[in-house]
């Protein structure tokens, strides 16, 4: 018994026992050759460029979130402010005054990519620490409060005047249960799908993850739908009807040449979305979006294929016909350029380490500090 239970949780079993954990290549390459006849159809690589013109590389890679953000209807998204890498940190501190942004704050690289480098802050302080370790250029924006969050896959082809939802995934926070005796870590370790967070959580948490949390206090330790986060995903598509598709598909038919993509939502409930009341899109991704719902456990990998496959086929329809309408692909120097801009732009995401510590000014901390006292005191 004992060797079965470290067979199920050793992190290289895990992986290998799940298909959801397998690498990017081993999924997707024994379906490539349908890839490539699309490319040979469309006599382009990157067909894709015209599938969604309104966006940089139609949202395939490297795409810039505050611009995407831009074209998203103000009642739909949140307050986004952008940063350059390497701006003061009291010019941030100021911006974040001026617009009365209010603690926990969301930032995250402007380009991003599977989660990585996003980080809730809760002051003054903590947001000081992130923006001096940040390598790239970041966005912050205030916390969406709603305690759920859902990936909403949408389709429209140019010809029609509606959208359809392809797929819904809803999205389990990756979340602990203090007993009162064991720690962060060892809590983790009882579950096979938080273990493979571990050496990411000690990055983010430091210390912490060796505490105690006391017996049922309940504990978001990622606060944000990411598969790669650990976020249980669960297909949800058997939620869809006419009245919610019709809620998002006025809303992404406001988005300028937007056709294929997914919305990741905040919301507290569909009912809720239904009448189009408290919810919010946090991401708007375009033709690099995968069908998420194909992770739900419960689906085999010839489920995933087929779900990736039927969305290349949406995918090269939309191209063609953008195409035919005047817009242009992606040329294959501009293709190129792109892969090669997001492999090094990886590496610079990659070394972030937010739990690295740093010295900073008496001033500042007697600041921060100051401020952490007055809260309590509310």
């Amino acid at each position: 018994m004992n060797l079965l239970r470290k067979i199920k949780y050793h992190p290289f079993f895990i992986r290998l026992l799940n298909w959801e954990y397998w690498p990017f290549a081993v999924v997707y390459t024994p379906i490539y050759p349908i890839w490539f006849w699309y490319c040979l159809k469309a006599r382009s690589f990157f067909f894709f460029g015209a599938s969604n013109p309104s966006i940089q590389n139609a949202g395939f890679l490297m795409e810039s979130k505050k611009e995407i953000y831009d074209l998203i209807p103000e009642d739909y998204k949140p307050l986004t402010l952008f940063f350059a890498n390497g701006t003061d940190t009291d010019l941030v501190i100021a911006g974040i005054r001026n617009q009365n942004l209010q603690y926990p704050l969301i930032i995250k690289p402007d380009i991003g990519m599977q989660g990585k480098a996003v980080l809730k802050v809760h002051d003054d302080k903590e947001l000081i620490e992130a923006t001096e370790k940040f390598t790239v250029d970041y966005i912050v924006q205030p916390f969406i409060p709603y305690e759920k969050e859902v990936g909403i896959f949408y389709v429209r082809h140019p010809n029609e005047i509606h959208g359809k939802i392809t797929g819904i995934v809803e999205k389990e926070f990756l979340t602990i249960t203090g007993d009162g005796i064991s720690t962060i870590e060892e809590l983790l370790l009882k579950s096979p799908r938080y273990i493979l967070q571990i050496p990411f959580l000690k990055k983010t948490m430091g210390a912490k993850i060796y505490s105690v949390p006391e017996k049922n206090y309940k504990e978001v330790l990622v606060p944000y739908g990411n598969h790669v986060r650990g976020s249980l995903f669960l297909d949800s598509t058997f939620k869809n009807n006419s009245q919610l598709e019709s809620v998002i598909d006025n809303v992404c038919s406001k988005v300028k040449d937007f056709y294929y993509g997914r919305l990741d939502i905040r919301f507290n409930s569909f009912e809720e979305i239904q009448e189009n009341k408290n919810w919010c899109i946090i991401e708007l991704n375009g033709a690099g979006s995968e069908p998420t719902h194909m992770y739900d456990p419960s689906h085999s990998l010839f489920f995933a294929w087929k779900e990736i496959i039927r969305h290349w086929k949406l995918l090269y329809e939309i191209s063609i016909m953008n195409k035919k309408r005047g817009f242009r692909y992606l040329s294959f120097k501009d293709g190129v350029k792109m892969f090669r801009s997001n492999s090094k732009y990886v590496k610079k995401i990659d070394s972030i380490d937010f739990n690295k510590q740093k010295k900073y000014p008496a001033s500042i901390i007697r600041m921060t500090n100051s401020m952490e006292i007055a809260r309590s005191a509310k």
